[in-house]
């Protein structure tokens, strides 16, 4: 199954846990692997940190009691069960590393604006910027938000099998809109192909929304007919619900998703302000030093990841 449920011992572990960190720091992002020990609960994280890299490519924690503890000291044992799993990358251009993913305020139609900003609207099928992406559930909010994973690994297959050609035109580079956070002076847009092969290990990474986006600047060049087929073809099979399954968030659940592997979205959802129901969930991008730099091709090497946003760490 892919959903651990913590139990009683191992909720207790994880609080002394939040107990050494807190004596060790008043900031989390200085709290560590070794700041956060977890005797027991590590080696179930380490089977995770396998089955992500190596199984399924996803998983959840359920359980974290945030009734009692709060939306902060969840937040901190978040963290800590991440520092067990990779390293955190940056997930924007402000650094933050604990980020947020709830209702930022922004209009639908800002050219700029990050699925994570974006507030009861559905998302399309994505990865992220990084090896592994997990979510804290800190408040479900009032109904929908349900998250969708789909198997990339047997997409890409599918399409292999069925017109090689397409799949060809998706391990050529695809532009990426950088949303308004490219460096100082440089480029509106990045490029990167949907599929890359290394030794035995396939890696995806295919935003089409972001590369549908980067039409819109005059300097990045037009897909081709080609392309747009191949992406089109390929977001087919992604979206049949054959290749995906949804989950339920509920307060307390932890979802960590290998981003080279599946692919995530979510269904739309409704928050009431009023009464204080909000959806947020905090996010983390990891680093797992599971993949070492040998079994990674050039461009998914962890030195030179996204490192105008890693200038400065700061929480969300």
């Amino acid at each position: 199954m892919w959903t651990h449920h913590l139990t009683n011992p191992e909720i207790a572990e994880l609080e002394v846990a939040l107990g050494v960190a807190r004596a060790h720091t008043n900031e989390v992002l200085d709290v560590d692997k070794e700041h956060f020990p977890l005797p027991t609960l590590s080696k179930v994280l380490a089977d995770m940190t396998d089955e992500l890299i190596n199984g399924r490519g996803f998983h959840r924690i359920s359980g974290l009691p945030v009734d009692r503890l709060g939306f902060d000291d969840a937040s901190w044992i978040y963290w800590g069960i991440g520092m067990h799993l990779g390293v955190p990358w940056a997930q924007n251009a402000l650094g933050h590393v604990l980020g947020d993913v709830k209702d930022g305020g922004k209009a639908p139609d800002d050219p700029n604006i990050r699925g994570y900003e974006m507030g009861g609207a559905a998302l399309g099928f994505h990865s992220d910027g990084s090896d592994l992406v997990g979510l804290l559930c800190l408040d479900p909010g009032i109904s929908g938000g349900e998250s969708l994973i789909s198997n990339a690994l047997l997409c890409h297959n599918l399409l292999a099998e069925s017109d090689p050609e397409l799949a060809a035109a998706l391990y050529e580079g695809l532009p990426y809109d950088y949303r308004g956070e490219q460096p100082e002076g440089g480029k509106p847009c990045y490029h990167i192909p949907a599929f890359t092969r290394h030794g035995d290990r396939l890696f995806i990474r295919y935003i089409p929304q972001f590369v549908l986006a980067s039409q819109r600047h005059e300097t990045t060049p037009r897909l081709t007919d080609m392309q747009k087929t191949a992406m089109k073809a390929y977001s087919t099979l992604v979206d049949d619900p054959e290749h995906w399954v949804q989950m339920r968030f509920e307060s307390g659940d932890m979802q960590f998703v290998n981003n080279y592997h599946v692919l995530h979205g979510r269904r739309t959802y409704e928050d009431d302000p009023d009464s204080g129901r909000v959806r947020w969930l905090k996010r983390l991008w990891l680093a797992t030093e599971a993949l070492v730099a040998e079994q990674r091709p050039e461009r998914f090497q962890v030195t030179g990841a996204l490192s105008h946003w890693s200038e400065k760490r700061t929480k969300a």
